[in-house]
């Protein structure tokens, strides 16, 4: 989730990606106060979005200055399409975005291209297709391909995703999530799995040890707990409690417990995280606010609130999509890459996995589109998609990022497979700067990504929210009893209403 979305290792080896793969299938993920909610948030972070927002990574630059491999003549007659434009604070990703409309225009002249504000809301999405004042290409996070698909809100684009000469070549991990019931609905962008990233220096000055990459939960704990400074209103660590994002983090937790957030068995979906490893999770939670005392006295904290407490030395810990916390601590916090530790989710146990929520960012085009207008929407989201324009995008990125004194990240996961021949391209481009933030090959091993639930996302979210904030402010809260409350409720709201074929 996210609403910064999110996103940001390089992955780097063939075991990562089947490892990743193995474990989120076909469904869409991403929940999101972050972008991340999250980055997308989604983020979330996502949103961001939970939580994560996307920083200029390697995917939006590499979709921002290239030429499309297609061959096809212009269409003779106007047509124009609305796209999803970068928000105004991401002045460096306007001005590449700015460059490829530019550069489409000239393959494409008779496609008018107009600029859309609008960025996507769960809440909001369903008017604007009322109204239809939805844009012809809007971005979207992973947990909304379901929901999008069943609502008509996203138009099946099997027949151009087919005809795509790249498409063998797109990253199952992400492209996968979109496809639903055998058919396309979405095209990725960029994704990644949920990790710790963890402030270094501090560590450092309380001469705490700095664990190992292969944690758990008691290492997570112990640490928060070591580096904690309450009367400083420093904390261990800031779970982000507010938003949907809050909850968001959490699942995280669910999910190495062993959890789940609901089941889907004989066409019925049932509510699963009141559940023995939901307990444990959330107990686990309740430990960092009362046994360790690690985490922040005003602990509501949405997913710019704990990032930013994080890039400014206010909590040692952070959960979110990696590159959102290693942009805003190198580029703005003016911390230094060897003050910066990028962790996968610790796991329960020894015996567990290092599993955090997979995530993504989407375009999706507009059902209500004509035909022609789909096509063009199709050529402009793919335009620098495996493009050596988009290889010279990245490097341009790069390098103006250097003059500016400032590090490229790029997204955990790509839209390509990083063992093709492009993704060895895009690489070879990485290493040639000293600017471009590196994550351990440590911690690729260790990733587990597991998407999201299929059904109603940002309501178990912002459900799951009630109790971590339930958890932090009241010491003897009953847990297996505020679990099964919010479940009976998700079941009698929104679960009992599902019928899947």
């Amino acid at each position: 989730m996210r609403k910064l979305r999110k996103a940001s290792f390089i992955l780097a080896s063939v075991a990562l990606l089947s490892g990743v793969l193995t474990a989120c299938g076909s469904n869409d993920g991403n929940g999101n106060n972050g972008g991340n909610t999250g980055n997308a948030g989604a983020a979330n972070g996502g949103a961001n979005d939970g939580g994560t927002k996307a920083t200029d990574s390697g995917t939006n630059a590499a979709a921002a200055n290239g030429g499309n491999a297609a061959t096809d003549d212009a269409p003779a007659k106007k047509i124009t399409i609305s796209i999803y434009y970068p928000t105004p604070d991401l002045v460096e990703k306007r001005a590449l975005e700015d460059d490829k409309i530019k550069r489409f225009n000239e393959k494409y002249p008779n496609v008018e291209v107009v600029k859309s504000d609008w960025q996507y809301n769960p809440n909001e999405i369903g008017i604007k297709m009322g109204a239809n004042e939805a844009p012809t290409l809007f971005n979207t996070y992973a947990t909304e391909g379901k929901f999008l698909a069943e609502r008509g809100w996203a138009a099946d684009i099997t027949d151009l995703f087919n005809g795509y000469e790249f498409k063998d070549q797109m990253n199952p991990i992400l492209q996968n999530q979109f496809i639903i019931d055998g058919k396309v609905y979405g095209i990725a962008q960029q994704g990644y799995v949920t990790g710790t990233v963890v402030n270094k220096k501090m560590l450092d000055d309380k001469g705490v040890a700095v664990p190992s990459y292969d944690w758990t939960w008691d290492d997570m704990l112990n640490t928060a707990k070591a580096v904690a400074d309450p009367k400083k209103g420093i904390s261990g660590i800031a779970p982000m409690g507010k938003g949907n994002e809050a909850g968001w983090n959490w699942t995280n937790f669910l999910f190495e417990a062993g959890g789940e957030i609901q089941t889907v068995d004989g066409g019925k979906v049932t509510a699963a995280f009141n559940s023995e490893a939901g307990a444990k999770a959330l107990e686990f939670y309740h430990k960092l606010a009362w046994e360790a005392n690690a985490i922040p006295k005003d602990f509501a904290l949405g997913w710019g609130d704990a990032v930013g407490a994080w890039a400014q030395g206010r909590t040692a810990m952070v959960i979110a999509g990696p590159d959102g916390p290693v942009d805003q601590g190198l580029n703005q916090g003016g911390m230094k890459p060897e003050d910066i530790l990028v962790y996968p989710m610790p796991k329960a146990d020894a015996n567990g996995k290092h599993t955090g929520v997979l995530g993504g960012d989407f375009l999706v085009i507009n059902p209500n589109a004509t035909k022609d207008e789909q096509e063009m929407a199709f050529k402009y989201a793919t335009f620098d998609y495996f493009s050596d324009k988009g290889l010279e995008s990245v490097e341009a990125s790069i390098q103006q990022r250097k003059t500016d004194n400032k590090y490229f990240i790029p997204p955990v996961i790509q839209y390509f497979t990083d063992n093709s021949d492009y993704g060895q391209k895009v690489k070879a481009v990485y290493d040639k700067y000293d600017n471009v933030y590196q994550y351990s090959p440590e911690i690729m091993s260790l990733l587990d990504g597991k998407p999201e639930a299929q059904f109603n996302t940002q309501d178990y979210y912002a459900e799951m929210t009630l109790n971590v904030q339930s958890v932090f402010s009241k010491k003897d809260v009953d847990i297996k009893a505020a679990l099964d409350s919010s479940a009976k409720k998700m079941q009698e709201k929104f679960y009992n209403n599902i019928k899947v074929e």
